[in-house]
């Protein structure tokens, strides 16, 4: 079970990687994949003028929730070395990484409904044994509030996203590419990624 946890943990972040890479290109055409494969939410956002909510809503919540389920189990599972894998990953931890460790430590399920999309903040929330009843609970209703949010926000800015992706569309590919080379460059600078040493 482990295995098959790692194994879909991996995929999972292998579908978010290109479908934050591609969704500047293709959020306007293919909203479906692109949310599929990441329900960030700047592909969230980017998708509202382009979807019908009860696609918008059901794609993100179950993209969210299983992602956050996944990596809770993950740290759950694997505790310590979990963690330092990931830090052997980003190398030296960027502030935003340390800020939400320090928010996920004092915060508890808080943590869980405010950044329910946050991979290191659900990661820990599990390496840190919090109750998995109350974790559901909170990142169910964060991502529900979170998509609510993004829903309305973008309905408000449907003209400028829409003027936005017009203008990405002249360079789409050039913008992919260069997507893909920082993805490609920042996975060259990372360590082996066997786990650490605890």
């Amino acid at each position: 079970m482990r295995k098959l946890l790692i194994a879909f943990t991996s995929v999972l972040f292998a579908a978010g990687t290109i479908g934050t890479n591609i969704g500047p290109a293709l959020v306007d055409d293919h909203p479906l994949l692109i949310l599929t494969l990441s329900s960030r939410s700047r592909n969230l956002f980017g998708a509202v003028p382009f979807i019908d909510p009860i696609p918008f809503f059901l794609i993100g919540f179950v993209r969210l929730l299983v992602a956050a389920l996944a990596l809770f189990y993950v740290g759950r599972l694997f505790g310590e070395r979990a963690l330092r894998w990931t830090e052997s990953q980003v190398g030296e931890m960027p502030r935003i990484y340390r800020w939400t460790e320090r928010m996920a430590i004092r915060g508890g399920w808080v943590a869980a409904f405010f950044l329910p999309g946050s991979n290191i903040a659900c990661l820990l929330l599990g390496h840190l044994r919090l109750e998995p009843r109350k974790f559901i609970t909170a990142v169910t209703s964060g991502i529900i509030f979170r998509l609510i949010v993004l829903w309305y926000g973008g309905k408000a800015f449907e003209s400028q996203i829409r003027s936005a992706l017009d203008w990405i569309d002249q360079y789409q590919w050039w913008i992919v590419g260069g997507l893909f080379a920082v993805t490609f460059f920042q996975s060259a600078r990372r360590k082996s990624p066997g786990a650490p040493e605890s």
